[in-house]
């Protein structure tokens, strides 16, 4: 229990790291949570900052989420915790300690955890998110379509009742992080975000 209960705490407190505040400091860039949407992911820093601290932002939020769910499927976790600790990471990326318990929105976080859990699934919500912003230039309309299709690919790709409560529940927090969002695509006053241009 012990080694259980260290590695949802280690996967809570990884979570938390705030790459995009972090990398946007170290580059010397102004803080995401002062300009744009104020929020510290990918796409908020990539308008504030650039394609670099962007793209470093990116790795960051998805590495940490994928690091979590392949070392403790590494050290032997059963099935059950390892979807614990892929959740417990992506809640430490929206409520993050360091933040004073607020953060992203979990998409990268929350695909980087899927990756390391079932990769093919996590390839396919990637694949889905990348094409919707290509196709549509929404990087929120992307994510929602993604994880929209999550619980059905981890339902019928596993038919395991485990992943499937998790797939629910992950995108869950998903929507709720978005709600703003789903509200200006309502609306048509949702900024687009063109990955070839900024």
């Amino acid at each position: 229990m012990e080694l259980y209960l260290f590695g949802v705490v280690g996967a809570y407190l990884l979570g938390s790291i705030p790459f995009g505040l972090v990398i946007s400091r170290f580059f010397g860039t102004d803080d995401p949570r002062t300009h744009g949407s104020h929020n510290i992911g990918f796409t908020n820093v990539l308008r504030v900052s650039g394609k670099k601290v962007g793209i470093l932002t990116l790795i960051g939020d998805l590495g940490k989420g994928t690091v979590a769910t392949v070392i403790a499927g590494l050290v032997g976790l059963p099935w059950l915790w390892i979807l614990v600790i892929g959740f417990t990471v992506v809640l430490g990326h929206v409520f993050s300690v360091f933040l004073g318990f607020k953060g992203g929105k979990g998409v990268a976080t929350a695909l980087g955890a899927i990756i390391g859990i079932h990769p093919l699934i996590g390839c396919l919500l990637v694949g889905v998110w990348l094409g919707a912003v290509l196709v549509f230039g929404y990087s929120s309309g992307g994510a929602l379509l993604a994880f929209s299709v999550f619980p059905f690919l981890a339902y019928f790709l596993t038919y395991d009742l485990y992943f499937w409560v998790f797939a629910l529940v992950v995108t869950t927090i998903i929507f709720f992080c978005h709600k703003e969002n789903i509200l200006r695509l309502m609306q048509g006053t949702e900024r687009k975000m063109r990955l070839f241009s900024i």
